[in-house]
């Protein structure tokens, strides 16, 4: 992919036997933070300590590790990057949390980690003397870092869906799903393709299959935690997409697309109409060969009867609860989501900042004109399921949306079948 990790949901990530016993393990215990009293050691302490995240392509995170480390050369910080693969980036937090490693003190978190990680007891929950404020931050992106009810998570960066859009073929954004899809027509006169999303078989997929069923009334999990497919609306939802792929509204080769795929088919001027993440902005008005860099128009995305549900993207800061520096960890979490470093974020990475007040920053939207459009999506977003069964929830929906968008089954068994395998995987109990 050549898309930065940061900008991309987290792929699916995890061997399924780890998720199963998400509940155990890793001296945790379920909902707690941490077995053994883990949570109430170290919150006094001060010293060095280390961040751990994903490769930092844009350079954003070494900036600010310096500032920090010139301020506090008593508590500096290392930075341990970790690769551009979201699944080994998981992977390596699970293998040291596993092992109680003292020495992964703050970690990257992308938000459908946190269910997980927050269930195993791995998590300092930020609460009493670990507490921050969030009350200058968008509500979605609190709740990604929230489990039953607990913050385990600062929100970093968040991240939603936008539709870009042919403005010199379409003045005027569609504002429901209805209405794009009357506008077919207009991509047909025009010998290009309608819509696409991200539909190969990978996590780009439970993002735009919750999506749809989200954006329809409908809801993968429950509030309580349990699978929720046999309703109309989640029908109604998925029937949206086959339908579409079926007559052709989405292309065909539509079903191979991955955000990288599916961004490059809208710059050569192939589609009328793209969901994708903010990331689209810059190389689509930036790079050479884009056809589209002096047409292109930015709207939520479509839903009922106004905007639809974007899939939260993002990634968030927590404290492990094994680190044994809490008090320094604290305090790096609140510089790393501090109103200059969340607009620093924005400037030098194109990141999402989380903080309302930036959505309306003169300054900041001149140079990032989607601001506003994302802002109305993250705040219309919901989640993809929070759950610590999230991989295998996330293959039970690719495994039957797939093949219910390429009419291989119908939408009605493709629910059944997901809702029994979210079962199946604990997610139901």
């Amino acid at each position: 992919m050549k898309t930065p990790n940061f900008l991309l949901p987290a792929a699916a990530a995890g061997i399924l036997a780890l998720t199963l016993s998400a509940c155990a393990g890793g001296g945790g215990t379920t909902g707690g933070g941490g077995g053994s009293g883990d949570a109430e050691q170290g919150l006094d302490g001060r010293g060095p300590i280390t961040y751990v995240q994903g490769k930092d392509n844009s350079n954003v995170v070494r900036p600010l590790i310096e500032k920090w480390n010139a301020d506090h050369p008593n508590e500096k910080v290392t930075f341990k990057e970790q690769t551009d693969q979201a699944d080994q980036q998981h992977d390596d937090l699970v293998q040291h949390f596993q092992a109680k490693d003292a020495g992964y003190d703050v970690v990257d978190v992308d938000v459908v980690w946190t269910a997980e990680f927050a269930a195993k007891g791995w998590l300092q929950p930020l609460k009493d003397k670990m507490a921050i404020d969030t009350s200058a931050m968008l509500k979605p992106t609190v709740e990604s870092g929230t489990y039953k009810g607990t913050l385990y998570a600062a929100p970093q960066t968040s991240d939603g869906g936008m539709l870009y859009y042919r403005k010199d073929l379409v003045p005027t954004a569609p504002k429901t799903w209805d209405e794009m899809m009357s506008m077919c027509s207009i991509a047909k006169e025009n010998n290009i393709g309608c819509y696409a999303g991200q539909f190969s078989k990978y996590e780009g997929l439970t993002v735009n299959a919750s999506e749809a069923i989200n954006s329809f009334g409908g809801s993968v999990l429950d509030k309580d935690g349990k699978p929720s497919l046999n309703t109309d609306e989640a029908k109604t939802g998925l029937e949206n997409l086959a339908k579409a792929y079926a007559d052709g509204n989405i292309p065909k080769e539509a079903i191979t697309y991955k955000e990288e795929e599916s961004r490059q088919a809208f710059q050569d001027g192939k589609l009328l109409f793209l969901r994708n993440w903010p990331y689209v902005y810059n190389l689509a008005t930036t790079e050479g060969s884009s056809k589209v860099k002096d047409v292109l128009g930015l709207a939520a995305l479509p839903g009922v009867d106004g905007p639809g549900a974007s899939s939260l993207g993002g990634h968030n800061l927590a404290v492990s609860v094994y680190s044994k520096n809490k008090a320094t960890a604290l305090d790096f979490l609140k510089f790393m989501t501090s109103e200059e470093t969340e607009k620093f974020y924005a400037t030098q990475g194109s990141l999402a900042p989380v903080l309302t007040s930036l959505y309306e920053d003169e300054e900041l939207v001149a140079k990032l004109p989607y601001l506003p459009v994302l802002k109305t999506s993250i705040e219309n977003a919901v989640p993809r399921p929070v759950t610590p069964f999230y991989p295998a929830v996330t293959k039970a929906i690719q495994d039957n949306a797939y093949p219910a968008i390429k009419g291989e089954k119908s939408v009605e068994d493709a629910l059944a079948d997901m809702q029994k395998s979210i079962e199946s995987a604990g997610a139901g109990s």
